[in-house]
């Protein structure tokens, strides 16, 4: 495996009695979108907030750009961002206010000259000095990713970004991490729209009890399934096809 910027070996975390991961393994690489896919209590967010430095695994090794996230945390915020499940946006303060106030707290040079750039690139330049409480749910997410963005963060992690919007505003949100993808930052995407991850993602992993249970590209996956019949056309499986013959299969084990 080449140019890994996210290697996660064994990683476990219990809560008193109750096991969430039970050894996960991950190999990211540089400039990669990868989306981590689960039911409600799978454990996608333990996942995130381990790698993120928020929570200490019990047991196993995370190594985020050279770095350890249990025993070099500052270091390892130093090259992530996080966006989690819903914004971080001040509401009272405009777009541009919002932006400033981030790259201040990250001792960013010239922090007006990186938001009104991060304002044009998230198309929010019309909007920058209203109030961020007036944006519409996707305006305000894409507000929320580009303070993520803040000091370019080699990695970032997007929480179930676009859960509560509307499609419309999903779609918008797509279209930015699109954007981010192709620009070479590393997404690592945790969503329960299957569609999302379908559309976005170089490679995907199942999370499932506690463990990964399926890794690859979208077309590694489908190879799991079964042969599609062949009717008047072949119809080939979407993600969701794929997502719960995989997870049924390991509930009937």
């Amino acid at each position: 495996m080449s140019d890994a910027i996210i290697t996660v070996s064994k990683l476990q975390k219990s809560f008193k009695e109750t096991k969430v991961l039970s050894g996960v393994d991950l190999h990211i690489e540089r400039g990669q979108v990868f989306a981590l896919l689960g039911t409600n209590g799978a454990g996608k967010t333990t996942v995130i907030k381990i790698l993120s430095t928020l929570l200490k695994q019990d047991a196993g090794t995370v190594i985020i750009d050279g770095y350890n996230v249990a025993t070099q945390p500052d270091k390892v915020r130093s090259v992530i961002s996080l966006t989690g499940q819903f914004a971080a946006v001040d509401e009272i303060l405009t777009g541009r206010e919002n932006l400033v106030l981030v790259a201040r707290l990250r001792e960013v040079s010239d922090p007006a000259t990186v938001a009104d750039e991060l304002l044009r690139q998230f198309g929010l330049g019309e909007a920058a000095d209203r109030r961020a409480g007036t944006y519409s749910g996707g305006m305000m997410r894409r507000l929320d990713i580009a303070m993520s963005l803040v000091g370019n963060p080699a990695v970032i992690f997007l929480d179930e970004p676009t859960t509560g919007l509307d499609p419309e505003a999903r779609k918008e949100v797509w279209k930015t991490i699109s954007a981010l993808a192709s620009s070479g930052t590393t997404i690592l995407l945790t969503t329960q729209y299957l569609e999302e991850a379908e559309q976005l993602a170089d490679r995907i992993a199942i999370l499932h009890n506690g463990k990964i249970i399926a890794n690859g590209t979208l077309d590694e996956l489908k190879k799991l399934m079964p042969p599609v019949k062949k009717e008047y056309v072949e119809k080939q499986p979407s993600l969701e096809d794929i997502f719960f013959a995989i997870t049924s299969k390991k509930r009937l084990k």
